[in-house]
């Protein structure tokens, strides 16, 4: 069967290798790992989204599919008294991202499974480059399990390419989550869509 990003990896070995990668304005000599999304750099979406969001506000931060951890890692870097959770069920990933916080003295990073995360925390700002191509099906319980848990007054940010539905997507998260959010079209860079979903105060 093929190894999919998307699976669990629980209790598999982890096998590292080096990989500098520039967040947030500076290389980074970070690890990472096969069996995880983009193991070899930055994929195009999340460099399109780390370049267009706005600074992280707020204290409680997430990153929904977190992988070797560029998103985590560059809230972390520009939010230092935040805490940062990075979720994902690959525990490659979670691994991942734990060494790597660890390797830039990131010490309020928080890795977990979606399912270990307290149901009661609220999030000030979410970025999240949501994983597509497991089903609209799954993707859309996955941003109805997150959004949801916005604190009053925070954003999202997800960046979903445009060939595979950011704009049939987007007026689908404001059908679904209600009146109490705004969902818009933030940006549009090099073939994705930056969607901006907000829970006004």
């Amino acid at each position: 069967m093929a190894e999919h990003y998307f699976s669990s990896h629980s209790g598999d070995p982890l096998h590292t290798r080096p990989l500098t990668v520039e967040l947030d304005g500076a290389p980074r000599d970070l690890v990472t790992a096969p069996g995880i999304f983009s193991p070899k750099g930055l994929d195009k979406g999340t460099a399109v989204l780390l370049k267009e969001v706005p600074e992280p506000v707020g204290n409680s931060l997430l990153d929904i599919g977190c992988g070797w951890g560029p998103i985590t890692l560059t809230m972390a870097l520009r939010s230092p008294e935040a805490t940062v959770f990075g979720v994902d069920v690959n525990h490659r990933s979670l691994s991942l991202t734990s060494l790597n916080a660890a390797r830039l003295g990131l010490d309020r990073v928080v890795t977990a499974l979606p399912e270990d995360i307290d149901p009661e925390v609220r999030f000030d700002t979410i970025w999240s480059n949501p994983p597509v191509r497991v089903g609209k099906d799954v993707l859309h319980d996955i941003l109805l399990t997150w959004l949801p848990r916005l604190s009053p007054g925070g954003h999202a940010y997800l960046v979903v390419q445009k060939n595979l539905g950011a704009d049939s997507l987007l007026p689908w998260i404001g059908e679904h989550l209600g009146d109490s959010f705004r969902a818009t079209r933030f940006a549009t860079s090099k073939g994705f869509r930056i969607l901006e979903i907000a829970r006004p105060a």
